[in-house]
């Protein structure tokens, strides 16, 4: 197959907006797969449910009530899934997986069964039958589906619509294994450059427009690994990545085969789905502790600004949050009033190297009480507002104001598909002493790939620390 050619063009493209998230290509075909193995396996444990009780000398009545058939399809089901049986490829095709999770659903409906009515005589033929029975339906239904399967792909039907994207020398090799698959179709290739900045965008349309559902990538074709996940996974495309002669092993990468090759795959940085919601959650729960436990300090601190200096108590100030989108964000006034106009006179005095961010050390706005509370990060525990409305997290990148965020490149955008947080692993790295805002963004990708719950603890509690300790706050 020769090498299709994309059309590239110079595109302007508004860096100051990030992109959102399509919904994955190709996911009702998915849907569709995962329904029918599910309807596959609720037959055969009806069918088998049926038989064993027509043939089995049964002395108790709760086998006749319709509740337990359903718990008993609930517990199958929800086992044979938790196994990772719906997924595709061999996933569905590992009958010693379904053999062993309708043999935990039969011992579990033994437990029910002695629970329900322990003195109560529990036919073993009833049991065996249903048990055998079960096994045999489910495989058979795997075995009738990987069969259909099977026979329509071979006449062209239910294939993948995939693009290749690997260096000239390896397309031969890497095409032949794709198609070894037989649930793939190669509707076009190109070379790693396609993936190059002035390319990417040109890319992504492309593939959008014809269709592609996956995407395969060899290791050696992609530089920006985490970036490129990304782009793949805002597209709505799935990334597959070819393995190349020299092994490299991302932390967090997953392993598949494709035939006999492992391959792997890297999901993109961001937080999302059930880990979203956990994340969510634990924000909610906890800054309403907060925000009951640090009243008096709202209410003392109010006091304290009213007596330092002539302007509101809060200040606030359009920020960029997840996915590009602006809020208002929450702080105690530590500045001026009309510190915002000041700051374009200041701007030949900025410390941060490259310019991205706006900090001084002896910033001359700085109200004399505003000091102290910056010392301590006491003027953003108004942020607490932000997170219980959804705007922010306790834990993530610093929300950055829209004068920093149009100074971004392309890259620095994947910062903004997690909520924003009123501390991160940058703030307790060093807070102010950073003075290169790309190493910040390094450690907020950091943050993002590496995200759980205990990090989040770590990290909240190592706040307090460096608060405490005065580090790096101006």
């Amino acid at each position: 197959m020769a090498y299709r050619s994309i059309p590239f063009a110079n595109l302007q493209l508004d860096l100051r907006s990030a992109k959102g998230t399509r919904i994955q290509r190709g996911i009702t075909v998915r849907i569709m797969r995962v329904v029918t193995l599910i309807l596959l396996d609720i037959s055969a444990l009806v069918l088998a449910w049926e038989l064993s009780i027509s043939y089995g000398s049964l002395l108790s009545s709760w086998t006749r009530e319709q509740s337990l058939l359903l718990l008993i399809l609930s517990v199958g089901v929800g086992i044979i899934a938790v196994k990772g049986l719906y997924n595709p490829g061999r996933n569905r095709r590992d009958y010693f997986g379904i053999i062993q999770a309708i043999s935990l659903t039969e011992l579990l409906l033994l437990l029910i069964a002695f629970l329900y009515e322990s003195e109560v005589y529990i036919s073993r033929s009833a049991f065996l039958i249903f048990w055998l029975l079960s096994i045999v339906f489910a495989c058979i239904g795997r075995l009738t589906f990987d069969i259909g399967t099977r026979l329509a792909r071979n006449q062209g039907a239910i294939l993948h619509p995939v693009f290749l994207i690997t260096d000239l020398e390896d397309k031969e090799n890497h095409t032949g294994l794709i198609e070894k698959e037989n649930c793939y179709i190669v509707q076009g290739s190109a070379n790693p450059s396609c993936l190059d900045f002035k390319n990417r965008e040109a890319t992504f349309r492309y593939l959008r427009e014809n269709g592609v559902v996956e995407a395969f990538v060899s290791w050696s074709a992609i530089k920006n690994r985490l970036y490129i996940c990304w782009n793949f996974h805002t597209a709505g495309i799935v990334l597959r990545i070819l393995p190349s002669q020299v092994e490299i092993w991302h932390p967090k990468s997953e392993l598949w085969m494709i035939g006999e090759v492992p391959c792997l795959t890297i999901p993109a940085p961001i937080i999302a789905g059930s880990d979203f919601w956990v994340k969510r959650c634990f924000d909610i729960c906890c800054a309403t502790v907060l925000l009951v436990l640090l009243s008096p300090v709202y209410l003392v601190i109010t006091i304290l600004i009213k007596l330092d200096s002539p302007g509101p108590v809060f200040f606030k100030q359009n920020r960029v949050g997840l996915h590009g989108k602006t809020f208002k964000i929450w702080k105690f006034r530590t500045m001026v009033a009309n510190a915002e106009k000041l700051q374009a006179a200041l701007e030949a005095k900025n410390e941060i190297k490259d310019g991205v961010l706006f900090k001084m050390k002896n910033d001359p706005r700085i109200t004399p009480l505003g000091k102290f509370l910056r010392r301590y990060s006491l003027d953003e525990l108004p942020q607490i507002f932000n997170v219980l409305l959804g705007q922010m997290s306790l834990v993530g990148p610093r929300p950055l104001p829209l004068r920093d965020v149009e100074k971004f490149k392309t890259k620095h955008f994947i910062r903004q598909e997690v909520l924003p947080g009123i501390t991160g692993l940058w703030q307790v790295s060093g807070r102010s002493d950073i003075e290169n805002f790309e190493e910040g963004v390094k450690l907020d990708i950091s943050y993002i790939e590496n995200w759980s719950l205990w990090l989040d603890l770590k990290i909240l509690l190592s706040t307090v620390k460096v608060v405490f300790q005065k580090t790096g706050a101006y």
